[in-house]
Order: structure tokens, then C-alpha cells, then sequence
């Protein structure tokens, strides 16, 4: 089980010292027991208000963290079990449209039960107000930054939580739609926990409490960092190897098992780098590593292929992330590495084939300018999704290919010992590719 801190202990266990400050509650007024007389529940929010000193279930505020500025909201769990009413929603709003006149980042430490049931349906229409406050946010370019505090269930994980452009997660927390008391019997309880909900790919990161205000502070170093003037520049290459002489040659100098793979491009590049994982529809692929980093000082986000059959998952993180950035003004790089897309049956039920089409379209309608670096093997279309038209690099261990020279030698009924032969026609090696146009140049390793 997680300690369930108060919402002002949140708000202090996250925030730089002294420096949170209350927004003011909107007034509002409420007939007797509600708005649907729901007999008793004046007491009850009386002993709620005696119990924890908070008029509502949600506090908000402005705080530094970690330096830099934002609005902070944080439930408090211990009044009426977190619960969404009309007045919460009314403080709800008016943090959203603070953080957007004042250009904040949103942070939301969220414990909820759900809706409130002492307010009937007026409770959960308030679930209307948050999405649409969510989207202003988001319209207007300001991250919204979730923390998953114990339990994240009903409409505020629905809403505030999922909505998020971050979702982290304390451990141990009790994450789910379905509360504990109104779920299947017989469901399985990982399901419902941030650790379950991470290995479905719902949460970006599971976070121990002790280093959440570092996580956090992090986050909004990133994104409020400047941008690139331009175009990311292309990493250097890691490897040591003049071009290929011959098509066949550059396919094995690009499937070598020592050759550097994008862990180690990213690690070079970035001196700092945050992750994004997961599709948001249930599943994630760890052969795809997306998320936002420093470059010389400046953000950048990155979406990076690393060797492996790219699943459905990874290319819908991929667009997700690249659609993030484009909202938030942050060029993009991409690194192309993978033998082709997932072909298996899993994949063509998972939708292989709308996911590549997503990821597509997302760097097609990107407002960001885009920097694409091949550094090993790219496969068919499963690469060139993640390709920038117009910004392609390439490096001198890797090769771009229509399809792999094995499969065309094959769709063309010649002899297995024919592939070498057949990747020369298909002219895949580097400096092919840049005579052809399908790439900027090759780009050499840093001196």
C-alpha cells in the first residue's frame, strides 16, 4: 500500500519550499443537502471540512518545482473520497484558465474515487467541464503534466489523468477506471495498479516518491526549454566504417550484432532524456524508444527504432509523440532502424497496418521541422514511416531498401544465392540512396 498524503502534504512533498500560493475558491452557491437534496449530505461535507480543513475535495495554486512555475491542483482524498462535485469542478476550471492566461504548465496530483453520488448526474457532467478545460490546455500548446497518487479511479483517471500529455505513477497505486468495490469479482487486481497500467502502456512511468519532485522538475526543464532555431541537426555516427562497396556489404555491415543501436545513438546525443511509453490503447513496444530531451541545451523529442520489427504500439507511441511535439512547438528526431514492420497475426489484429498509416500522417501534418537519421537497417515501409521527406541522413552502416534483398530475390523466383546480387540492382547502400534523393548526405562520426 502507498502513503495517502493530504493534498497539501502532496502539494509540499512536491513543490519547492514556500512557494506554493492558494488560488482563491470561485464562490458558489448550492441548495440545501445539494443539488438533488441528497438527504445528509450537508453534514457530511461538514465532517469532511472538520476532519481534513479543506472546503472541497481538490486544492489549487501556483508553485515552483524544481525552479520553474506551474499550476498545481491535488485532491484530497479524505473528503468525500476525493470525489468530483460541481464545486470542484468550478475550482477545476479556474485553475485550467489560469494556467492558460498566465502560460503555466498544468501538474494534477490525483486521488479520487470518481464522481460523487450526492450530486447525481450534475456530479459526473463535471467530467464534461475537465475534458473541455483539457482541451483549451492543450490547444493553447501548455503541457499538462498527471501524478497517479493512490487511488486514481473513475472519472478523475478518465479525464485529468489519461488526458494528460505525462502520466506518471507512485507505486503501488490503485489505477483504474473501475473503483475496487464495483469491479468484476474475479478480475485480476494487477489490472487495476500503476504497475499494470504501465505494462499496458497507459503510464509513461512509474515513480518511487522520493524522487517524483526530481521526475517532475525534469519534465518541466524539458519543455520549457527553447527550441531548436531549425531543424534538430542529425546525430553524428558512432561507427567507424567507410561506405559499402557493394549493396550486399552495406546489408551486413548494417545487421552486424556489434553495430551501435539507438540507445547508444540517444545516449550521445541528449544530455538529458525523458521516456514516453505506451500506445494508450493497451500495449507498447519496447523496440521503440519516444520521448523528449536536451540537445546543446534546447529540447527536442525523439521517436527511435531499435533493431526490432517495429509492433503496432510502437508506431502509434511514435505518432503520439510526434503529434505532442508539434503542439508544443519541439522539433523532432527520428531513428530509422528496423528489418520491416511486425508482420505476425498479433500485429495485423493489433492493426499493423492503420498504425503505420497514423504514423504517416502524423509527420506528413507536422508544423515542427523533422530530422531523420537511418542507422542501420531500413525495411520497407515499416522504415520509411518514421522518415523525414526532405531531412534524411544516413550513416555508413546502413542501407534503405524497397524490401529486403532476400524477400525481392524470392518475389522475383530467383535463387536464394541470388540476394547479393539483387541488392545491387535495388541500389540500397548509402551513397546510393543520396545519388537517388532519397537522403540529405552521410553523415560522418564527430572528430
Amino acid at each position: 500500500m502507498t502513503t495517502r498524503l493530504s493534498a497539501r502534504a502532496a502539494i509540499a512533498a512536491l513543490t519547492d519550499p514556500d512557494s506554493f500560493a492558494e488560488l482563491p475558491a470561485p464562490r458558489a452557491e448550492s441548495p440545501d443537502d445539494g443539488p438533488i437534496g441528497w438527504t445528509g449530505y450537508d453534514a457530511s461535507r461538514a465532517r469532511a471540512t472538520a476532519r481534513t480543513g479543506e472546503q472541497e475535495s481538490v486544492v489549487t495554486g501556483t508553485a515552483l518545482i524544481g525552479g520553474h512555475e506551474a499550476t498545481v491542483i491535488s485532491f484530497e482524498f479524505g473528503f468525500l473520497g476525493g470525489s468530483l462535485g460541481h464545486r470542484t469542478g468550478d475550482r477545476l476550471e479556474a485553475a485550467y484558465r489560469h494556467a492558460r492566461e498566465h502560460r503555466l504548465p498544468l501538474v494534477s496530483l490525483i486521488a479520487t474515487g470518481g464522481s460523487r453520488m450526492q450530486e447525481g448526474m450534475l456530479a459526473l457532467t463535471q467530467l464534461q467541464r475537465v475534458a473541455r478545460q483539457c482541451v483549451l490546455t492543450r490547444a493553447a500548446g501548455l503541457p499538462q503534466i498527471a501524478v497517479l497518487r493512490d487511488p486514481t479511479t473513475g472519472g478523475g483517471w478518465a479525464t485529468l489523468g489519461a488526458g494528460a500529455d505525462v502520466v506518471l505513477a507512485l507505486p503501488g497505486a490503485q489505477v483504474g477506471f473501475a473503483g475496487s468495490r464495483v469491479r468484476p469479482a474475479d478480475a485480476d487486481p494487477a489490472a487495476y495498479t500503476a504497475e499494470g497500467q504501465y505494462a499496458a502502456g497507459h503510464v509513461d512511468a512509474v515513480v518511487p516518491a522520493p524522487e517524483l519532485p526530481r521526475a517532475v522538475a525534469d519534465w518541466l526543464r524539458v519543455l520549457a526549454a527553447p527550441r531548436p532555431a531549425g531543424a534538430p541537426a542529425p546525430p553524428a555516427a558512432l561507427a567507424r566504417v567507410t561506405p559499402p562497396e557493394t549493396g550486399w556489404d552495406a546489408v551486413r555491415q548494417a545487421r552486424h550484432p556489434d553495430r551501435p543501436r539507438a540507445g547508444a545513438y540517444l545516449e550521445a546525443y541528449f544530455e538529458l532524456r525523458l521516456p514516453l511509453r505506451g500506445d494508450r490503447a493497451g500495449a507498447a513496444d519496447p523496440g521503440m524508444l519516444c520521448g523528449f530531451g536536451l540537445h546543446e541545451g534546447r529540447a527536442v523529442a525523439y521517436a527511435a527504432q531499435c533493431g526490432t520489427a517495429t509492433r503496432p504500439a510502437g508506431y502509434r507511441t511514435a505518432a503520439r509523440v510526434i503529434r505532442l511535439a508539434d503542439r508544443l512547438g519541439i522539433p523532432v528526431l527520428t531513428l530509422v532502424d528496423t528489418p520491416g514492420a511486425a508482420n505476425d497475426a498479433a500485429a495485423e489484429h493489433a492493426g499493423a497496418g492503420p498504425a503505420i498509416a497514423d504514423t504517416f500522417a502524423a509527420l506528413a501534418e507536422a508544423s515542427v521541422p523533422v530530422t531523420t537519421l537511418l542507422i542501420g537497417e531500413g525495411g520497407s515501409g515499416g522504415a520509411l514511416a518514421l522518415a523525414a521527406p526532405g531531412n534524411t541522413w544516413v550513416t555508413p552502416d546502413s542501407y534503405f531498401s524497397v524490401i529486403a534483398p532476400e524477400l525481392a530475390a524470392a518475389i522475383l523466383k530467383r535463387p536464394a544465392e541470388e540476394a547479393p546480387a539483387t541488392a545491387d540492382q535495388l541500389r540500397i547502400r548509402p551513397q546510393d540512396l543520396v545519388a537517388l534523393g532519397v537522403a540529405r548526405g552521410i553523415v560522418a562520426p564527430r572528430d
